[in-house]
């Protein structure tokens, strides 16, 4: 008896005793492969991955707005309070005054 392994991938699958019998009686052997995946719908993967990026890039120009408006804001009440507590700088006989004084 000439023994041959069962073609392809799927031949570990194939019961021996099935293949055997096959082949010595000539019979057709129908192989049935299930598939798990569905492919008729929308490949969300490839939709939502394009979202997420631009999401995120969204977010992230959001945070660095916000950042350097806090960062101006802190600036210039910084130079508010130099301002105030310098009081007013003259050179050459033109003076300037960086702030304005408080009156009640």
């Amino acid at each position: 008896m000439n023994h041959r392994d069962p073609p392809g991938i799927i031949a570990p699958h194939i019961p021996a005793d099935d293949w055997r019998r096959a082949e010595a009686t000539g019979a057709p052997l129908v192989i049935v492969v299930q598939t798990t995946s569905d492919h008729t719908g929308i490949p969300w993967q490839r939709v939502l991955i394009p979202f997420a990026v631009a999401g995120a890039a969204a977010l992230g120009t959001w945070g660095l707005v916000v950042a350097l408006c806090a960062l101006f804001d802190a600036a210039a009440h910084a130079w508010t309070v130099i301002a105030g507590a310098t009081g007013p700088i003259g050179i050459g006989g033109i003076t300037l005054k960086l702030a304005r004084p408080k009156t009640h």
